[in-house]
């Protein structure tokens, strides 16, 4: 089983044991959205010390935990994983601990390094040409967009956010919506 260096942050203890299922990982649990200053200096401790892998439920709260700890522990890593990915097979709300081991694993082998304070690759006038921003297909098309470069699910601004954050290129974005219209070409 592969073991991960850094130490995943979590949202609770389901989580931690269907990680544990597909890697050998340490993990913090932050036990909620109300993530304490005590667990923000943890995590900031760990980043120090041995790195840090936010992988969050691809819902509201999950990207509230994201964005406090992007904003509080510059440079820590991503792992995203689809909400179809995240799915409950009953009742219940999205999360890592409703993933399959495959998954997990697919989300930590696409990970994204923070690259705060660089200068953005993508303008907002490329995600609106690009029909990302605006029109009857916008969201449908960020949201393959998110599966295709595994960066999760965004709007408008958090893509445009996400992706100058992360440095992704105009070459990786036209290559991944390129693969996004050949994939629909062939449904």
């Amino acid at each position: 089983m592969k073991k991960i260096k850094e130490v995943l942050v979590v949202e609770g203890k389901d989580d931690t044991k269907r990680i544990k299922l597909a890697v050998n990982a340490d993990t913090l649990e932050t036990r909620g959205s109300a993530i304490s200053d005590e667990t923000v200096e943890q995590i900031a401790k760990l980043q120090e010390t041995r790195g840090v892998i936010v992988f969050t439920d691809p819902d509201f709260s999950g990207e509230k935990i994201r964005n406090i700890i992007t904003r509080e522990v510059p440079g820590v890593k991503h792992a995203f994983l689809n909400k179809k990915d995240a799915a409950p097979s009953a009742k219940g709300s999205l999360g890592v601990e409703h993933a399959s081991v495959e998954a997990i694993k697919e989300a930590l082998s696409n990970l994204y390094t923070e690259v705060p304070d660089s200068e953005p690759l993508i303008t907002r006038e490329d995600l609106r040409d690009l029909g990302l921003l605006a029109g009857p297909t916008a969201k449908k098309k960020r949201a393959l967009l998110g599966e295709t470069l595994k960066i999760g699910y965004t709007n408008g601004k958090q893509l445009y956010n996400r992706l100058n954050l992360f440095q992704i290129t105009p070459e990786q974005l036209k290559s991944a919506l390129d693969e996004m219209e050949n994939g629909q070409n062939e449904e």
